[in-house]
């Protein structure tokens, strides 16, 4: 996993969750408390309720993404670029300052005049952006995005989300943002969920992350909150997207989501990483499939690559020693924990690969069911 330098402020495994807190500038936003467009009140927001709660980058919105409003052109943006400019030259504390922007001409205007970095809503869908953020040598967020700039992030099935990150390539210096949100009528929140439930496959590029999940509809749905009341759901969920491997976290509540960031970031798992080695952040086959492809490696291996672990019980004397016997057989280890009689208790514990093996591989009824619920807790092949 690389890190990622933005204008000074480092992003990556090595370095602390940063939090990226939000200005818009643009009236038809829908979040009331970040919309400002006066340069000095919407500076005094950036100083007071981002910057002096812990954000370590501001992200200003010319425009509202949401699929309700027309989108902007490129021209009408850059009408727009001069209040975030007065803005940013405002404000007293020190951030990094990103340019929410899906096209080259904008992006380029705003790195020219002050901004540090740039977050493009529709993944690279203008081929020339990542020229543009190459070329000032500055970090750029990438949400996954169909190759369309009228549509940001429309994206339904997971697998596609992960594909729709390559658009037109990465930067040295790209974040990648897998989109979570109502951007499509067609995206449902169970969509946004198994989005959030997979957040480790999007390490597989080796790029930093960046999730922007704050009062979104999957959490909220899911303890029957309005967006009022949505906060605790965020943080929660903040802590968990961290822990699965978010290096930058995009928010309206910037105090509170610093705080459940460090928490998250304090129970992560201790991994091997040197100059000559890393230990993978890795749970699942798919996870590890993901990683095998970037490194050009045959993804049939990801079977082998994790470790389940099945605590049996219920097995008479025969049962029992079938399965201890068998499993050896097929690279799994059963270890007798106790029991007597009718009462026998194993430990079976091995790569999905060889449990699978052992599933497909052992006949006999009385072992039948214990077989078949292992095979269903087993991801698809």
């Amino acid at each position: 996993m690389r890190n990622v330098d933005a204008a000074g402020l480092g992003i990556g495994d090595d370095y602390p969750p940063r939090i990226m807190g939000v200005l818009n500038v643009s009236s038809e936003s829908p979040y009331d408390p970040s919309v400002y467009d006066d340069p000095g009140e919407a500076a005094e927001y950036v100083d007071e309720e981002l910057i002096d709660e812990g954000a370590d980058i501001v992200d200003v919105g010319l425009e509202s993404a949401n699929k309700k409003f027309d989108v902007l052109s490129a021209e009408q943006e850059l009408d727009r670029l001069d209040t975030a400019v007065e803005t940013i030259e405002s404000v007293s504390g020190d951030a990094v300052f990103s340019i929410e922007t899906r096209y080259h001409e904008v992006a380029e205007a705003a790195l020219d005049r002050g901004f540090d970095m740039v977050n493009d809503i529709c993944g690279f869908a203008d081929p020339k952006l990542p020229e543009v953020c190459a070329d000032y040598d500055v970090a750029v967020a990438k949400m996954a995005s169909p190759p369309d700039l009228e549509r940001p992030g429309a994206i339904e099935d997971v697998d596609d989300i992960y594909d729709a990150l390559e658009l037109n390539g990465f930067t040295d210096k790209t974040i990648l943002d897998p989109a979570f949100g109502g951007w499509s009528e067609d995206k449902t929140t169970d969509d946004d969920r198994e989005t959030f439930d997979r957040l480790r496959e999007f390490r597989g590029y080796g790029y930093p992350l960046l999730v922007s999940i704050n009062r979104k509809n999957f959490l909220r749905e899911i303890a029957g909150r309005t967006t009022e009341e949505a906060l605790p759901v965020s943080l929660a969920a903040t802590a968990m997207a961290v822990e699965r491997g978010a290096h930058v976290i995009r928010t309206h509540d910037v105090e509170e989501t610093r705080d459940a960031a460090l928490v998250g970031d304090a129970f992560t798992r201790e991994r091997v990483r040197t100059p000559e080695v890393e230990e993978l952040d890795v749970t699942t086959t798919g996870e590890v499939s993901r990683h095998l492809d970037r490194l050009g490696v045959d993804g049939t291996y990801a079977d082998d690559a994790v470790v389940r672990v099945f605590e049996v019980s219920g097995l008479d004397r025969e049962a029992a020693d079938l399965l201890r016997t068998e499993a050896s057989t097929y690279g799994v280890t059963a270890v007798e924990s106790g029991g007597d009689g009718d009462g026998r208790e194993l430990l079976l514990f091995g790569t999905v690969g060889s449990l699978r093996r052992l599933t497909a591989g052992v006949d006999g009824d009385g072992v039948a069911p214990v077989l078949a619920a292992i095979t269903d807790g087993l991801p698809d092949p």
